[in-house]
């Protein structure tokens, strides 16, 4: 299975978990008189939303490369990932929103048995944070790192609906709100983690260079090859799931032309045999001096 393959697979796994939570949460919270878990359903509810929108990403991302993107499509993806963002930042907006009004409004004490509810919810979505994230960093994709951080964000909001709810029903009569307090507190940290996601999609769309890691491996295993003396400058760009290269190779000043292009063909063929997730590799030959 490609990355593009496991990328959509674990997709439709958030897809199905978060139309499921967001069910439970929606009723617990109403027969249970728990605005945070109300909260945590609209949360859940965009979730939902927003993997759609990854999905389809994916799906674009995936056509091949042609005439007019001959990079390929995968720059459609920090573009996802700014969408989900969006809908991580109305959700954060929504349940603030409501907080406050639930704050100034006189409601019941939520019924003991929702700690049992959210308890379970916490521990799938960190189960389903750490599956996705895993995946994220195993395709290298921006989009399904923004959606396991939508399950994370859906962890905290419901760590802080427990602590709320615990409150409200250990000290009783004057602390109703206190699970609308920790809803207006989860919002905050959706907010937060929103930027935290938003940040390295918006390098990915300018081609900021921050691939240190890939770059010195670029440089070790060239000097692997026959003919190639050294490297130099070495750029990169990411489009999707594949890193696209622009490398100096230093060569011998008194071979031939043709042997010079035999040996960008063969450094261009090794590296991506070598790096799988490198796309486009571009060979620009330097004569020692």
């Amino acid at each position: 299975m490609n990355n593009e393959q496991t990328a959509i697979r674990i997709t439709y796994f958030s897809i199905i978990g978060n139309t499921i939570l967001a069910l439970i949460k929606g009723l617990a919270g109403f027969f249970g008189n728990s605005y945070a878990l109300i909260a945590d359903a609209i949360e859940s509810t965009t979730d939902i939303f927003a993997s759609l929108l990854v999905l389809l990403g994916f799906k674009y991302a995936k056509r091949p490369a042609d005439e007019n993107h001959p990079y390929g499509h995968g720059k459609i993806e920090p573009l996802i990932t700014f969408g989900v963002v969006a809908f991580l930042v109305v959700s954060a907006t929504i349940i603030a929103s409501e907080s406050i009004q639930n704050i100034q409004t006189p409601h019941k004490i939520p019924k003991p048995w929702t700690l049992f509810v959210l308890g379970g919810i916490i521990i799938w979505k960190e189960i389903s944070y750490q599956i996705v994230i895993r995946k994220s960093k195993q395709t290298n994709s921006s989009s399904l790192k923004a959606d396991a951080w939508h399950h994370r964000s859906d962890a905290i909001t419901s760590v802080m609906a427990f602590i709320g709810i615990s409150i409200a029903i250990l000290f009783g009569k004057g602390y109703e709100t206190a699970d609308d307090w920790a809803a207006l507190l989860a919002s905050a940290f959706i907010l937060y983690n929103s930027y935290l996601i938003v940040r390295p999609a918006l390098g990915e769309v300018m081609d900021e260079q921050v691939y240190d890691d890939l770059i010195l491996e670029i440089r070790k295993k060239s000097i692997e090859v026959k003919g190639v003396l050294d490297t130099e400058k070495c750029f990169i760009r990411k489009s999707g799931m594949k890193f696209h290269v622009d490398l100096q190779a230093i060569v011998n000043g008194d071979i031939s032309v043709k042997s010079g292009h035999d040996i960008a063909h063969t450094l261009k063929d090794y590296l991506r045999e070598e790096i799988p997730n490198l796309g486009h590799v571009l060979i620009h030959i330097e004569p020692n001096a």
